[in-house]
């Protein structure tokens, strides 16, 4: 594929995630601002099985993660940059929505979302760079 494809299927899964974190899920406006600046407090909260509902939590740490994961393989095969910069526009782009988020009161800015979205793009990105390597392995190797 080209990177013009990639390009294309970035913008449209950022558009995707957009809605999802502003308008999804039976997302409405709340009262308040909502926002956590203290990292792991609400992963700590999820992993407090006795307290909450496991499926809840589950799901909120899992999809925290895997709908992220994405991002670690579209920002480096479009941009054509190493991790820290892919990371780098990866942090622009979750900054805009975890502020819009706030901004309109359709979710909470939370430190600990940074946490779990950047491990979703970490893993996506390993799985980025395996994919690479192995192919030019095999491409080396058929030479």
């Amino acid at each position: 594929m080209t990177r013009k494809v990639f390009c294309l299927i970035l913008i449209g899964y950022f558009m995707l995630l957009s809605y999802w974190m502003l308008f999804g899920f039976g997302r409405s406006v709340g009262s308040m601002y909502m926002y956590n600046l203290e990292p792991f407090s609400t992963i700590k909260h999820f992993l407090d099985f006795s307290k909450l509902n496991k499926d809840i939590s589950v799901i909120n740490l899992i999809g925290n993660i895997g709908v992220f994961i994405p991002f670690g393989l579209l920002i480096p095969l479009t941009l054509k940059v190493p991790y820290l910069k892919s990371l780098g526009f990866f942090f622009i782009g979750l900054t805009f929505l975890e502020v819009t988020q706030l901004i309109t009161r359709r979710g909470s800015f939370d430190v600990d979302d940074f946490i779990l979205n950047s491990l979703g793009f970490t893993l996506g990105y390993v799985v980025f760079k395996v994919t690479t390597i192995w192919g030019n392995s095999r491409r080396n190797s058929i030479i």
